[in-house]
């Protein structure tokens, strides 16, 4: 993502990666399918930790949709959900939707930061500074983004919590 933020920038860096990002999910969510009986037994032989990802395949498109983009912008590993999403019955449409969603902070961060480097890259190579202001500006930009990434993540996590103590208590 780095790369297609410094090759880019961010119109066709977005489009690049998300057309990766699409195939890249796609692929182990129909892999899924064809295991659904194996994840099936893994998620019961492990109730608690599977919670929140048997809550992503209850209820309609909307919740379904909600679901994953909430947990695509938590910490809960990618390639978990990839493959354990049809087993939920996540249905594929919420299912991509909410990935896209749900990895733009991530993917935005990442081509920014490609952009940055890019920037800094330009600057030593012409064997000039940047002036006060751009700096500033990246600085500032750059930990403002990281500011939101982490106040979304908590967000995040605390509603998968409340989600997940609202299942147990049905």
């Amino acid at each position: 993502m780095w790369m297609a933020g410094m090759a880019y920038g961010y119109v066709k860096g977005m489009l690049l990666v998300m057309a990766g990002v699409s195939v890249g999910v796609s692929l182990p969510y129909f892999v899924g399918s064809v295991f659904h009986a194996e994840i099936q037994r893994l998620l019961e032989k492990y109730p608690k930790e599977a919670s929140i990802l048997r809550l992503a395949g209850e209820g309609g498109w909307f919740h379904q949709f909600r679901t994953v983009t909430l947990i695509r912008i938590s910490p809960l590993p990618y390639i978990m959900f990839n493959y354990a999403a049809w087993a939920t019955n996540v249905r594929y449409t919420p299912y991509l939707l909410g990935t896209w969603v749900g990895m733009l902070p991530e993917v935005f961060i990442a081509l920014y930061s490609g952009i940055l480097i890019r920037s800094f890259a330009e600057a030593t190579q012409d064997k000039r500074s940047l002036t006060t202001k751009q700096i500033i500006f990246n600085v500032v930009g750059f930990c403002a983004s990281v500011g939101a990434t982490i106040f979304i993540g908590i967000r995040t996590k605390k509603r998968l919590d409340r989600l997940r103590q609202e299942e147990s208590m049905l």
